[in-house]
């Protein structure tokens, strides 16, 4: 059992490296956005964005493992698909826009380079929104590449688009699932799964509707949007 514990060991030291990383990203877009205040993270609200990237996280990546352990092709299609949708997302609303192509990145950069750089971006935006929401939201468009406007509407159809997923794969690996799983209670882990990713959105909404840095800025605060 020893090389199971340290695997358990390293898969939680991961977990947790990859959370602490996505919660220093969330702070730094937070400040990013509103660099023209003092923003000022309160302890509450560092507990809350752990505890919803945690869940967000954790829950996502265990989804897909279960699902590419039984259906091992259809996750690459699966993830393939979100990462293209993602990666042209931000392109399909600057052509909507009509918007100038940036030329203020860099003044070195010619327009191939620009260009370069700014699929270098959306790959890592597409990347990220595989598995959690991102903390600062490509906009083309924009002279800092960053959307400055808190779009509830997005986040809210992002989170009902990814728990319908979540809970579709946890169906189609419960229905295909192998005699691997037989010491497994499928039912209680498929309910345990949906209602982890339901806390990291629960985490989610207490901390934009209550510990924010800035929501007095907010035009609505997202339980008035929803």
């Amino acid at each position: 059992y020893l090389p199971f514990v340290f695997a358990g060991i390293f898969m939680v030291l991961s977990l947790l490296s990859i959370v602490y990383g996505a919660l220093r990203c969330n702070i730094l877009a937070i400040k990013i956005k509103y660099d023209d205040y003092d923003v000022r993270v309160k302890p509450a609200a560092y507990l809350c964005i752990f505890m919803w990237r945690s869940f967000e996280i954790a829950t996502r990546v265990t989804v897909l493992v279960l699902f590419g352990s039984v259906l091992r092709i259809w996750v690459f299609l699966i993830g393939l698909l979100n990462f293209l949708g993602f990666f042209f997302y931000p392109w399909v609303l600057f052509w909507l826009s009509k918007s100038p192509f940036p030329e203020n990145i860099e003044k070195e950069l010619s327009r191939v380079g620009t260009t370069i750089v700014l699929c270098l971006l959306t790959f890592l935006y597409a990347g990220i929104n595989m598995f959690c929401w991102s903390a600062a939201q490509v906009e083309l468009s924009d002279p800092d590449l960053i959307s400055k406007s808190q779009n509830w509407y997005q986040m809210t159809v992002y989170y009902i688009v990814r728990l319908t997923e979540n809970a579709f794969l946890l169906l189609m690996w419960y229905i295909y699932r192998t005699d691997f799983y037989l010491y497994v209670c499928a039912p209680m882990l498929f309910l345990q799964l949906l209602i982890g990713y339901c806390m990291g959105i629960f985490f989610m909404l207490v901390f934009y509707q209550f510990c924010h840095p800035c929501k007095k800025l907010f035009s609505s605060s997202i339980t008035e949007a929803l």
